[in-house]
C-alpha cells in the first residue's frame, strides 16, 4: 500500500501551525519586557504559521486516515520540520546567527537535552530566553501528543502517531480513547507547571525566572536563565529542593501521577518501576553524599558560593546531581566531575539509566533495565532446568517474548550507536572524556557531560559537522532510536 504523503503534509502544516502560535507567545513576553526584539519575534512567528497554513491547504483534499508508516513518518519528520522553523526566532533576532548552531540549539530543546552553544546567557533578551524554555516544554510530554488532542478536529485517529511517539514497554492508558489520555497528560503536565512557578516565586525567584526554570523542569530538559544554572542560588536551598521534587515528579511515569490524583495512591507504590527509581535514587544519592562529604577536595568560589563542610549542603548537592542526571534534565548546582575519579565515573554511568517510562525524561528508562537484569538472572535458572518455562515477570504479570526481546534489541542498538556516537566525536576532534560524554549526554538528552562539555561548559567548543552529529544522536534518543531508524531501512518504503 502506498505512503498517503498528503496526510504526513496535512500535518506538517498542523505543527507549524501550533509552533508559529507559540512563538506568539514569546512575542508577548517580548513585548511586555521591552527587551527589543518583539518585531522580529513576530516574524518568526507569521513565517511560521504562513508556511503552516500553505502545507494544509494545498494538501486540504486527503484521505483522512493515517497507518503505522505514516505514524513513524510523522513523529521523525515532524521534529525536524519543528526544529527547523525554530530555529527562526534565533537567526531573526540574530541572537544566533549561523544556522548550525541555531539549529543545534533548537533542537537541543525540542529533544528536552539542555545542550547549549550560548555563552552568555543572562544578557539575552527576554523573549529569547522564554523561547529557549519553550522549546524544551513542547517537546517534554512531545509535540504529536499535543498535536494527538486536536486531530480529532481534523477527523483523524491519533493511535498510529502515539504508538510512534512513545514506543517504550509500557502500554498503559488512561482512557480507552488515545485523545483523552493526550488531554489528560496535558493537564497534569500543565498542573505541574503552574504548581512550580507559584512555589519557585515564593522560595524567592523572580516571576520571570521561575516560569522559566518550571517549564524547563517538568521537561527534564535543563535550559537556564543563569549562566550559573540551579547553582545561582545556591545560597537558597529551598529552591534547590522544590526543582528536585519536580525533578523527581517529571522522571516518574505520568500515569502513576493521574492515578495518584484519582486517589489510587496505592497502584503507585505498587508499580515495579516506580519502586526501584527511588531506590535507585536513595541509594545513588547516600553513594554520592559520603564521598562527596569524605573525599571530594572542593574549594568555595564566586561560582559556587556554598560550604562543603555541611553534611547538608552535600546531601544536597548530591540529591540534586543525582536526580538531574538520571531524569536527564541537565540543571547543575556543582560541577560534578570535580569533585573526584570516583564520582565523574559514576554519574557518567547514571547518563545511561534514564528516568522511567512514560516520563518525559531521556535515556534508557529504568523498566528496560529492570526487565534486562531480570532476565538475565533467569538465564541462569533455565541453565538448570533448559525445557522449564520460565517468564520474565513485572508487575506479578508476566512479559511476552517480543517484549523481552526488543528491549534487548534497543540496548543493543543503544550502546552500539554510543559507541560509534563517540568514535565519530572523537575523529571530528574531542578528547577521549569529551567525546564518550558528548555521545552518551546527546543520546541520552541528559546535557552536561563531561571533558570539555564538563556541567561548567557547553557545546560551543565542538566543530559543525560535531555539533550536527550531535543533533542527529538527541534526535535518535529523544525519539527512542527504532522511530527514527526503521526510515534508513529500505523495506519500510518499499509499496506493499
Amino acid at each position: 500500500m502506498k505512503i498517503n504523503y498528503k496526510i504526513i503534509f496535512h500535518l506538517m502544516g498542523l505543527l507549524l501551525i501550533c509552533n508559529g502560535g507559540f512563538m506568539l507567545v514569546a512575542t508577548l513576553v517580548s513585548f511586555l519586557y521591552e527587551d527589543g526584539i518583539t518585531f522580529q519575534l513576530f516574524l518568526a512567528g507569521l513565517v511560521t504559521i504562513i508556511a503552516g497554513a500553505l502545507f494544509m491547504l494545498t494538501t486540504k483534499d486527503h484521505k483522512k486516515e493515517i497507518k503505522k508508516r505514516e505514524g513513524y513518518i510523522v513523529v521523525t519528520f515532524g521534529w525536524i520540520f519543528m526544529s527547523l522553523s525554530g530555529t527562526f526566532p534565533y537567526l531573526f533576532t540574530k541572537v544566533i546567527p549561523k544556522f548550525t548552531n541555531a539549529f543545534f540549539e533548537t533542537m537541543s530543546g525540542y529533544t528536552t537535552t539542555g545542550a547549549t552553544i550560548l555563552e552568555k546567557i543572562e544578557g539575552l533578551p527576554e523573549g529569547i530566553l522564554f523561547w529557549r524554555s519553550m522549546t524544551h516544554w513542547i517537546g517534554g510530554m512531545g509535540i504529536i501528543v499535543l498535536a494527538i488532542a486536536i486531530l480529532p478536529l481534523l477527523g483523524i485517529g491519533g493511535m498510529q502517531l502515539f504508538a510512534a511517539e512513545a514506543p517504550g514497554p509500557s502500554a498503559d492508558k488512561l482512557h480507552p480513547r488515545i485523545t483523552d489520555t493526550a488531554k489528560r497528560l496535558w493537564l497534569i503536565y500543565v498542573g505541574y507547571t503552574v504548581a512550580e512557578t507559584i512555589l519557585l516565586q515564593v522560595a524567592g525567584m523572580s516571576f520571570f525566572d521561575a516560569i522559566n526554570h518550571a517549564l524547563c523542569t517538568l521537561s527534564t530538559g535543563g535550559f537556564s536563565t543563569k549562566d550559573a544554572s540551579i547553582a545561582y542560588w545556591n545560597d537558597n536551598p529551598m529552591i534547590q529542593y522544590i526543582i528536585i521534587l519536580f525533578m523527581f515528579l517529571a522522571g516518574t511515569n505520568f500515569i502513576l501521577s493521574y492515578f495518584a490524583f484519582k486517589g489510587k495512591v496505592q497502584k503507585v507504590f505498587r508499580d515495579e518501576e516506580f519502586r526501584v527509581y527511588a531506590i535507585f535514587v536513595v541509594i545513588f544519592t547516600l553513594i554520592a553524599t559520603f564521598i562527596v562529604y569524605t573525599q571530594a577536595n572542593v574549594e568555595p568560589s564566586d561560582y559556587h558560593p556554598m560550604v562543603w563542610g555541611e553534611l547538608e549542603s552535600d546531601f544536597r548537592h548530591s540529591l540534586f546531581s543525582v536526580i538531574a542526571v538520571i531524569t536527564t534534565t541537565g540543571f547543575v548546582t556543582a560541577d560534578f566531575t570535580g569533585w573526584t575519579t570516583f564520582l565523574t565515573i559514576f554519574f557518567f554511568g547514571l547518563m545511561f539509566l534514564g528516568g522511567s517510562a512514560g516520563s518525559t525524561s531521556g535515556g534508557v528508562k529504568v523498566v528496560r533495565h529492570l526487565l534486562m537484569i531480570k532476565n538475565g538472572l533467569l538465564e541462569f535458572k533455565r541453565t538448570l532446568h533448559p525445557r522449564a518455562i520460565i517468564p520474565v515477570r513485572y508487575n506479578n504479570k508476566s512479559v511476552s517474548e517480543h517484549i523481552v526481546y526488543n528491549i534487548l534489541g534497543f540496548f543493543i542498538l543503544y550502546m552500539l550507536l554510543f559507541i560509534i556516537g563517540a568514535l565519530v566525536l572523537g575523529f571530528v576532534g574531542l578528547d577521549f572524556e569529551s567525546a564518550i560524554g558528548g555521545a552518551a549526554s546527546s543520546l541520552g538528552n541528559v546535557g552536561p557531560a563531561l571533558g570539555d562539555l564538563n556541567p561548567l561548559e557547553n557545546y560551543n567548543s565542538i566543530p559543525s559537522v560535531g555539533k550536527w552529529w550531535c543533533t542527529f544522536l538527541m534526535l535518535l534518543g529523544r525519539l527512542e532510536l527504532f522511530t527514527v531508524l526503521i526510515l534508513m531501512t529500505p523495506f519500510f518504503w518499499r509499496n506493499r
